[in-house]
C-alpha cells in the first residue's frame, strides 16, 4: 500500500512539472485584455486589448515584457518561436514617423537605461559603437540611421548587443505567385505580421501584411549562437521609442513557445484593431485660401442674413408655461401662410381689438385669424389659460375657438371661420340681403341659448363681457353664433375710444353697475339686452350724431316707453313685416324698459 502511494506522488510531481514546464515554455495572447505583461514608459494596454508602446509625445520610450522569465538550463540548448501582428500609425497618412519597434530577448525587464531615436528604447547612448552585452534586438526601425552605416531607408535589422546591425533588409515577404520580394511600408498604419524563429543555430526573421500566410522564404536568415550570450535566465519582449518623430506603435497579438511544434496559432479575427492614420491634408496656396476665407465670409453673411430675416418673419414668443397647450399652440408659419401672408384680400374685419383674416390650413380648413396688439406681458399667461379653455367650449351657437400663437407684441387667435361675416354688416352697412323679422327674433334666440350655455352649461361659469352685434357672427345657413367670448378681458392700451380698461367692455352695452361692482353673469345680461334693442331699433347704443334726445338708445327707449309711444323705436327697415298683434316687440320693450340694475328678466 506504501508501495502504491509513493508511486502515485511521484507520477503526479511528474505531470505537474511538465505541465508547469508546458505553461512556462509558451503563452498566446489575442489581444492583451488578460496578459501577463510588464509595461513601463509610454506602453500601457489599452481597452479592448490593444498594448500600445508609444503616442505621439516626443523623445520617448515604451516598453512590455512577459513577466514570468525563462530559465536556461547549463546543458539546454536555447530555441524559441513567436509570431506578433505589430502597427506603426503615423500621426497623419504619408507622414514621416518614429522611430520604431524592437522585439527584444534580454536577461533583465529593465531597459531605463535605453535612448529614444534610433535606439529604439533598447540600448544607450554610451554603448554606441561598443559591446552592451546579453541583448538581441529584431528592429523594425521607420527611420534611416546613417550613424551605424546601415540602410538609410525604413529598414528590418538582427542586432546583438549593440546598435549596430549584423544583418539587416528592407521590410518585404517572399511572394510563391510571384516569385519575388513584395515590399511593405512599415508606416502605413496596416497591421504587419512578424515571425521570429531561432532552433539553437539559425535566427529566421519573416514579415507579411494581415492577410498574407508566413512566406516560404524568410527575409533574413542568420546563423547566431545565443547559448554563448545568455546563460542564466532570460526575459521576451518589445521596446519602442520616438524622437522629433512620432507615431503610435501597436502590438496587436502575441504567440510565443520553446518548441516549434507547440507554436500556437494566432486567431486574426480576434486581434484588436489598431487606429489608422489621418489624411494628410494636402498644402494649400496662400491666394486660393484667401479665397475660401472671403467665400465662407460672404456665405456667413447670406446664411445670418437670411437667418434673421427668417426669424424676423416667423419669429414667436414660447415661454415653458406654454407646454402644456401644445394642443391648442400654432405657428406662426403655418398662418402667415394660410392667410397668404396676411394679404389685406383676406382682410375681413376690423375692430377695436386688431383686424380679422380669413385663411385655409391644409385640408381646405378655412380659419379666422384674429390679430390682437399687446405691449406687456403681465397677465398673459392667465389670458392663454382663458383662451384654451374657451376652446374647448362646444355649443353650436358659439364660434369654435381653435388657438393661438404668441409673438413680440403681438397675440393671434384662432377660431372658426363663418362665411356670412358679422351681423353688424346687415344692420348698419346696408348688406344684401336685409335681415327680416323672423331671421332677427331667430338670431336673438341663438345668441340667448348660447349665453345661457356660457352661464349655466359650461363646467364653471363664463363670462363674455362684451355682447354686441359685431361679435356676433353667423354660419352658412344663417345662424347666430356668438364670438369674441372673453376677449374684452384683454387690456389693450391702443384700443380705439369706445372700450376702457377701467370697466372692461364697450360704452352702451355696459350696466350702470359695473362700474362699482364688477362684471358678472347679470352685466352679461344687461349687455344682451342692449344688443336686442341694437337688433330690433335697428341702431347702436349710442350714436352722437343724432339729436340729444336720441344719443343714447336705452334712455331714448325708456322715454318713448313713458310717452307710451315704444312702436315708434322699431327698426323703419322692417316696413310691414312687424304686425301690431304679435305684441312680440311691444312686450319686450316693455320689460327691458323697466330694467333696473342686475333684478330684470328678459323674455322673449
Amino acid at each position: 500500500m506504501d508501495c502504491r502511494l509513493h508511486l502515485v506522488l511521484i507520477f503526479s510531481c511528474i505531470y505537474l512539472t511538465c505541465l508547469s514546464s508546458q505553461q512556462e515554455t509558451r503563452f498566446v495572447y489575442n489581444g492583451f485584455d488578460q496578459a501577463n505583461l510588464f509595461t513601463d514608459g509610454l506602453a500601457k494596454i489599452l481597452p479592448g486589448g490593444l498594448l500600445q508602446l508609444t503616442n505621439t509625445t516626443e523623445r520617448q520610450t515604451g516598453h512590455a515584457f512577459f513577466k514570468q522569465p525563462f530559465d536556461l538550463a547549463p546543458s539546454e540548448s536555447l530555441s524559441f518561436y513567436t509570431h506578433f501582428v505589430c502597427a506603426l500609425v503615423p500621426p497623419k497618412l504619408g507622414a514621416d514617423g518614429g522611430h520604431g519597434i524592437a522585439f527584444v530577448v534580454s536577461p533583465s525587464m529593465n531597459l531605463s537605461n535605453g535612448s529614444p531615436t534610433q535606439y529604439l528604447g533598447v540600448f544607450s547612448i554610451p554603448t554606441n559603437g561598443t559591446s552592451s552585452p546579453h541583448l538581441l534586438v529584431i528592429e523594425l526601425d521607420t527611420v534611416s540611421t546613417i550613424e551605424f552605416d546601415v540602410l538609410e531607408k525604413p529598414h528590418v535589422g538582427i542586432s546583438v548587443n549593440n546598435p549596430l546591425s549584423v544583418e539587416s533588409a528592407l521590410p518585404s515577404y517572399f511572394s510563391s505567385a510571384l516569385g519575388n520580394n513584395v515590399s511593405i511600408n512599415l508606416l502605413s498604419g496596416e497591421p504587419i505580421q512578424v515571425w521570429v524563429d531561432y532552433d539553437g543555430s539559425l535566427l529566421d526573421v519573416s514579415l507579411a501584411p494581415i492577410n498574407i500566410k508566413k512566406p516560404n522564404r524568410p527575409l533574413m536568415s542568420r546563423s547566431i549562437n545565443l547559448s554563448e550570450i545568455f546563460q542564466d535566465e532570460i526575459f521576451f519582449g518589445f521596446s519602442a521609442s520616438t524622437g522629433k518623430l512620432t507615431s503610435n506603435q501597436y502590438i496587436l497579438g502575441w504567440s510565443f513557445s520553446r518548441s516549434k511544434e507547440l507554436l500556437q496559432t494566432l486567431d486574426l479575427s480576434k486581434l484588436p484593431q489598431a487606429p489608422l492614420p489621418k489624411d494628410k491634408p494636402e498644402k494649400l496656396s496662400p491666394l486660393l485660401i484667401g479665397l475660401v476665407v472671403l467665400l465662407v465670409i460672404l456665405v456667413l453673411i447670406v446664411l445670418g442674413g437670411l437667418y434673421l430675416y427668417r426669424r424676423n418673419k416667423y419669429g414667436e414668443v414660447r415661454e415653458s408655461w406654454e407646454k402644456e397647450y401644445g394642443p391648442h399652440r400654432f405657428s406662426y408659419k403655418s398662418l402667415y401662410k394660410a392667410t397668404n401672408g396676411f394679404s389685406r384680400d383676406g382682410l375681413i374685419g376690423r375692430g377695436g381689438f386688431g383686424e380679422v383674416y380669413k385663411g385655409t390650413l391644409p385640408l381646405n380648413r378655412h380659419i379666422a385669424v384674429k390679430r390682437l396688439s399687446h405691449d406687456a406681458e403681465q397677465g398673459m399667461q392667465q389670458f392663454v389659460a382663458e383662451v384654451v379653455t374657451m376652446g374647448s367650449l362646444q355649443h353650436r351657437n358659439l364660434v369654435t375657438l381653435l388657438g393661438y400663437c404668441r409673438r413680440k407684441g403681438e397675440l393671434l387667435l384662432v377660431s372658426e371661420y363663418m362665411p356670412c361675416g358679422s351681423l353688424d354688416q346687415y344692420l348698419f352697412h346696408n348688406r344684401n340681403p336685409s335681415l327680416s323679422w323672423f331671421q332677427r327674433i331667430s338670431i336673438l334666440n341663438d345668441i340667448a341659448s348660447a349665453i345661457n350655455y356660457l352661464h349655466t352649461g359650461a363646467r364653471t361659469a363664463v363670462l363674455h363681457r362684451d355682447i354686441k352685434a359685431s361679435n356676433v357672427m353667423l354660419d352658412s345657413e344663417g345662424n347666430g353664433r356668438l364670438g369674441d367670448f372673453g376677449m374684452a378681458g384683454f387690456h389693450d392700451p391702443r384700443a380705439n375710444l369706445s372700450s376702457t380698461a377701467a370697466a372692461v367692455g364697450t360704452i352702451g352695452y355696459m350696466a350702470p353697475e359695473l362700474m362699482t361692482m364688477g362684471t358678472s353673469t347679470k352685466t352679461d345680461v344687461y349687455a344682451f339686452g342692449a344688443f336686442i334693442l341694437e337688433v330690433t331699433c335697428g341702431r347702436r347704443p349710442v350714436e352722437p350724431e343724432l339729436p340729444e334726445e336720441k344719443q343714447y338708445l336705452v334712455k331714448w327707449v325708456f322715454e318713448c316707453w313713458r310717452r307710451d309711444s315704444l312702436l315708434e323705436t322699431r327698426d323703419q327697415r322692417l316696413g310691414g313685416e312687424f304686425v301690431s298683434e304679435e305684441r312680440t316687440l311691444a312686450r319686450f320693450l316693455t320689460i327691458f324698459s323697466r330694467y333696473r340694475g342686475f333684478y330684470a328678466s328678459v323674455i322673449i
